[in-house]
């Protein structure tokens, strides 16, 4: 795969904790390529690496060896300011809880992000992506799971990031608000052509993928390519 079509090059990337026979390996020897724009599914159980993984890719934290490559830029190499930055500008966060501001209504949410973003879109655009556009003046506990969790999305891709990083997005919901916060990543995917990487230990999301990276242990096991990826309307759990 040509540099340019690549988001991340992962190259033997391993993360432990502790030393000596406490040493307790998070992630162990990952090599992989995830290409630009497209929708991964990381799937795996509780403590395979998942969480691990997607952090060191959003640079909020370090391997203990091997490199990781976002576009020709080193992000290994990085110190805090760089790593800081990279986040600012490239990296939109989504995790399993909103952790939205409740004092501040669905659009006020969003415009924290603006503020700081270099390229951000309009407040107002990222809660319509997200099919919010009747709701953005509305304060979180006016909302329902579902929707506060659809805020956090349009909060992520305001900034029009490069990378979106999805952290068990359904994980607080029920099968039928997780389908619709679903089709709100894949719908960002597709009309922001932002790489998106979705954490997830449910097996039924991964049809919606267009890769789907396997983990157990810290490692990949295996890995497929949907050539049909579905609809997340037509996902069940």
């Amino acid at each position: 795969m040509a540099s340019d079509d690549c988001a991340f090059r992962v190259e033997h990337l391993s993360k432990t904790y502790g030393d000596g026979p406490a040493k307790v390996y998070a992630l162990r020897d990952v090599t992989l390529a995830v290409p630009r724009g497209e929708l991964v599914v990381l799937l795996g159980p509780s403590g395979s690496g998942k969480s691990t993984l997607l952090n060191i890719l959003g640079g909020l934290d370090a391997p203990s060896e091997g490199r990781v490559v976002f576009g020709t830029e080193t992000l290994t190499d990085f110190d805090d300011h760089a790593l800081t930055a990279y986040r600012r500008a490239h990296v939109g966060f989504v995790f399993q809880f909103y952790n939205l501001i409740p004092s501040l209504t669905a659009r006020e949410n969003v415009l924290l992000v603006t503020e700081i973003a270099p390229h951000p879109m309009p407040a107002e655009q990222a809660l319509e992506l997200v099919g919010l556009g009747q709701r953005m003046d509305h304060f979180p506990s006016q909302l329902s799971g579902g929707e506060q969790q659809r805020v956090a999305i349009a909060r992520a891709i305001a900034k029009q990031p490069a990378v979106l990083l999805c952290d068990e997005p359904t994980g607080a919901l029920d099968s039928k608000t997780g389908v619709v916060v679903l089709q709100a990543i894949a719908d960002a995917n597709r009309r922001l052509r932002t790489t998106t990487l979705v954490i997830t230990h449910n097996a039924g999301i991964a049809d919606m993928a267009d890769r789907v990276l396997y983990m157990a242990d810290g490692r990949i096991e295996h890995s497929r390519v949907n050539a049909h990826p579905r609809d997340a309307a037509e996902l069940s759990w």
